[in-house]
């Protein structure tokens, strides 16, 4: 049995693109920071989440380009709004590139049923989480019909979406 590599295996080994698409209003909100931001506690991003600054900071470091999409409703979520204020100081501090999209501008593209990573456009980390956004599992894929799914999936959404610096939480 071959063992399945973890996440930052993955991000490691990635030579060029790594692209994450994100689909949910949220996520995991039994996360102590977005409890503790909920209460109106200042978090430092890249102390609270280190070693995922560090993962990312390395892989764009040596060229790797990254970047992440999100659909959203709006007006958007308090999650999301946790999301968005921890950005700039966790994602783009790290060299990743952000963008934001309505879920208003979405209805007409073909996406996939769940969240990704798509790692060198060839393979594809699945998230799955439960109807509260917890975490339930991961799935990895080098099927290449998912693969080209996926990629045509997030350069859709990345073609339509706001950068996150313009873009306005409603």
């Amino acid at each position: 049995m071959t063992r399945t590599p973890t996440f930052e295996e993955l991000f490691r080994d990635c030579q060029r693109t790594a692209v994450h698409l994100e689909m949910r209003d949220a996520y995991m909100k039994s996360d102590p920071a977005f409890i503790d931001w909920a209460a109106g506690q200042a978090l430092d991003p890249a102390e609270r989440w280190a070693d995922w600054h560090s993962l990312l900071t390395a892989a764009t470091s040596r060229g790797v380009e990254v970047r992440r999409a999100r659909i959203v409703s709006t007006p958007v979520s308090e999650y999301i709004r946790f999301e968005y204020d921890v950005t700039d100081g966790l994602n783009i501090a790290a060299g990743e590139d952000v963008r934001w999209l309505s879920r208003r501008n979405a209805t007409d593209l073909a996406l996939p049923g769940n969240d990704f990573w798509l790692f060198d456009s060839s393979l594809v980390l699945v998230n799955h989480f439960d109807g509260d956004g917890e975490n339930m599992e991961v799935e990895l894929t080098d099927a290449p019909e998912v693969a080209k799914l996926c990629e045509s999936a997030f350069e859709a959404v990345w073609q339509r979406a706001t950068p996150h610096a313009q873009f306005a939480l409603a």
